[in-house]
């Protein structure tokens, strides 16, 4: 079997967010892998440079892999690498790939009858999962009456962001967060997101503050995920630390893993590589006993990866990404009091609506409202 063909194309899709009037928009690369044997395979990366994706997987990912065998992962990976990215940047390379990979995997999973998932180890299938509901749009209420909405659901893992006003208002943090612990109760978990907002020294004041509230990870509380500073503060917190989501692949986290910065480790297969890569960085983790919790969004990819690995832990359903991934694929994987069932259908098990696909494209930066 061999590639025939890859094509990736932007695309801008809006998401309705609860209680206001307003709407999300999340940028998606989504990437065709087809083969001479009429397999097809679909991916997704999704970043800030998503133009820049786009042309780097149709202008050179693409014709170099055509030609080879879709099926030998590990060869398309390395001779990626040393073709295009031989100095090992993140950031465009890792997303690109991450699309070309997980499609890769699609099609190995069609080739041999068998869910992306069971190919990449079949641990467990349901896997637990939780629900980023918090986002910085809501005030004190309506997080709170979210929160309360999610948990009533059966959803009781909920995940906030911090850093309302910036990193300059830790009381307002404090009070959102204890806003929504009392309106939940104390049965439900509560992770808290910084999105790397803090200093070293405001993480750790905030974690002062938090300590009360039983929260179960501080997710990339300081500037660019420093293994160093982050290390310097889970020595002077009790509150688990987390990171990873955007760290390139296996050499970024291992920085983490190794210099003792974080309790979870935090691949997205969306942005760390694909699946080639993401259970490189899950079995980096594993050999530190440390378990794996995706944070970035983009469940239904990053769903099979934690299925697949003896250390998956908990896959996120951020809100607007999954909504994102409901309108662009048709049936998905859904979470259902804290957990996703994989299906046994062979690949990831859904596809790209070509009509939502067309519908949401963006051909020229003429199509975005900066």
């Amino acid at each position: 079997m061999e590639i025939t063909n890859v094509e990736a194309s932007a695309h801008l899709v809006p998401v309705d967010v609860p209680l206001r009037d307003e709407v999300k928009r999340r940028r998606v690369v989504v990437a065709s892998v087809e083969t001479d044997e009429g397999i097809t395979g679909h991916g997704v990366a999704a970043k800030p440079q998503w133009f820049g994706i786009r042309s780097l997987i149709n202008e050179e990912v693409g014709p170099f892999v055509e030609g080879m065998n879709p099926l030998e992962t590990e060869r398309i990976y390395k001779q990626s690498q040393l073709e295009i990215n031989p100095r090992y940047q993140t950031g465009v390379w890792h997303s690109a790939m991450s699309a070309v990979d997980i499609a890769l995997w699609d099609i190995a999973g069609k080739y041999h009858g068998e869910p992306v998932w069971r190919l990449l180890g079949g641990a467990q299938n349901p896997v637990d999962a939780y629900v980023t509901f918090g986002l910085k749009n809501f005030n004190r209420e309506q997080l709170a009456e979210v929160a309360a909405d999610f948990a009533s659901q059966g959803e009781t893992r909920l995940k906030m962001k911090v850093g309302i006003n910036g990193a300059d208002d830790l009381p307002e943090d404090e009070a959102r967060v204890a806003a929504v612990r009392e309106a939940v109760g104390d049965d439900v978990e509560l992770m808290i997101d910084a999105n790397h907002e803090f200093s070293v020294n405001q993480a750790i004041k905030l974690c002062e503050r938090l300590e009360e509230y039983d929260i179960t990870w501080f997710e990339e509380p300081v500037y660019a995920n420093d293994a160093d500073l982050l290390a310097k503060l889970r020595e002077r917190t009790t509150i688990p630390i987390s990171a990873g989501q955007n760290d390139g692949g296996r050499y970024q986290h291992r920085k983490l893993v190794q210099r003792g910065a974080v309790d979870i480790v935090q691949p997205n297969v969306v942005y760390n590589g694909g699946y080639t890569e993401g259970r490189k960085i899950a079995h980096l983790a594993q050999a530190f006993n440390l378990d794996i919790a995706n944070g970035g969004g983009w469940p239904h990819h990053n769903a099979h990866l934690h299925a697949g690995m003896e250390n998956g832990w908990r896959v996120e359903y951020h809100y607007i990404m999954y909504r994102v991934g409901e309108k662009l694929f048709d049936d998905p994987p859904h979470i259902d009091g804290n957990e996703v069932e994989l299906s046994e259908e062979p690949g990831l098990g859904f596809e790209p609506d070509p009509d939502a696909l067309d519908e949401y494209e963006v051909t020229s930066t003429d199509e975005v409202d900066w």
